[in-house]
């Protein structure tokens, strides 16, 4: 029997969708599907990138190449602000950088991380700061090898049923404070929250912001699995290449956060908080590797969590202690309450050269994270292995 060209190229397409096609998301975004069956597109420039991710169409989005955005929108020398924490570091003279601010609307006297403020001048790169790349639903974006990187850019995630795997986002304007934001959760319609999005095997290195946000919105539905959140920069807030401004997330939100490597932060990393009482957020912490982080890591200032499974490594604040919000570090006192309240048993966290963990509020979480904290079974806690064949945590 006879096979066309056009047969035998076909056959070739689905066979290679099938090879990119992800696996099954852990936790809370199990069952999501991005782009499903489409055909595989690959885009050969930024344009092509930006209208892809933002079309209404379901798409399977492959990046086998890196997208550089620094210089396309141009660059912007005006005022910023120096603030008091910066001048200290400068004063250290001791190898590290520290970030000046871009000032944002108010000026000086209204603009976060600039406390104290000089005037003094900055130039940043506008793709950075400005117009992010709109991703819209049912898309996934997936990278091949080590070669999908984004550089100088953002994503703005904002519709249901997304997946962005193995994509490494750098290079955000690191020198400044609100230099730029690698992935921001925008929600849908009628700040109406996403379902069903994973983040997976994505790693974030060198923003001048947070690595990972949420605007009100939020998701119900959201899994952060198996990524690699890289804090190491010759500019940080702290004078010492540890990353300040890592994760913030402010929204009505059910998160799933596993097997991700947290390292060389020194806060936010995340942080969790519900504008006195405006949100709910719902978290679950399980298997992930929190290392060489020299402030606070967890930052819990209105939210349930539940860490269990997590190995926390040279992390001399796990996490910050505060009078708001619901938080329990599962452990040997309290694992039994744990599994009376999920049905299976609960994995302690392990500390290594570490300092305490301070619960608070812990009656309260196990009733509110139920149905995030039955989703996904941890294992006995471990340091994990970034991969060398591709991004984040272990091979794909």
């Amino acid at each position: 029997m006879r096979v066309s060209i056009g047969a035998a190229f076909m056959a070739l397409v689905a066979i290679a969708s099938n090879s990119i096609m992800a696996a099954t998301a852990p936790g809370l975004a199990t069952g999501v599907t991005g782009g499903g069956n489409a055909a595989p597109v690959y885009p050969k420039n930024i344009v092509e990138l930006q209208t892809y991710l933002r079309d209404s169409v379901p798409r399977v989005i492959i990046l086998n190449k890196t997208f550089d955005f620094r210089g396309s929108e141009g660059k912007k020398t005006e005022t910023g602000c120096r603030p008091d924490y910066t001048r200290e570091c400068i004063a250290k003279k001791n190898g590290f950088k520290s970030q000046d601010v871009i000032l944002q609307g108010g000026g000086m006297a209204h603009t976060g991380g600039c406390s104290n403020g000089q005037p003094v001048s900055i130039t940043y790169d506008i793709a950075g700061t400005k117009n992010p790349l709109i991703v819209s639903g049912s898309k996934t974006i997936r990278g091949e090898g080590k070669k999908g990187v984004i550089i100088g850019k953002g994503l703005w995630l904002s519709g249901d049923n997304i997946i962005l795997q193995n994509v490494h986002i750098t290079n955000l304007n690191p020198h400044l404070v609100w230099g730029g934001d690698a992935i921001y959760l925008q929600g849908k319609g009628n700040n109406q929250p996403m379902e069903k999005v994973w983040i997976d095997h994505v790693k974030v290195s060198l923003v001048g912001r947070q690595m990972m946000t949420t605007n009100a919105a939020g998701s119900n539905s959201l899994t952060i699995s198996n990524c690699d959140f890289d804090g190491q920069t010759p500019y940080s807030a702290s004078c010492d290449g540890h990353h300040y401004w890592t994760n913030i997330f402010v929204s009505n939100l059910k998160m799933t956060m596993v097997n991700n490597c947290i390292h060389h932060t020194s806060g936010r990393a995340p942080k969790l908080s519900s504008s006195e009482g405006k949100y709910l957020l719902q978290a679950h912490f399980a298997n992930n590797y929190w290392y060489d982080n020299t402030g606070h890591s967890l930052e819990i200032d209105g939210a349930y969590v539940l860490s269990e499974g997590n190995y926390f490594k040279d992390t001399p604040v796990p996490n910050l202690q505060e009078n708001k919000g619901s938080v329990m570090s599962v452990n040997t006192n309290n694992k039994a309450a744990c599994k009376a309240a999920l049905g299976r048993d609960c994995i302690p966290d392990v500390f290594v050269n570490s300092g305490a963990f301070v619960g608070h509020s812990e009656n309260e979480v196990l009733p509110k994270v139920k149905d995030v904290a039955t989703r996904f079974k941890p294992t006995q806690p471990k340091p994990l292995s970034l991969s060398a064949k591709n991004f984040g945590v272990g091979d794909l």
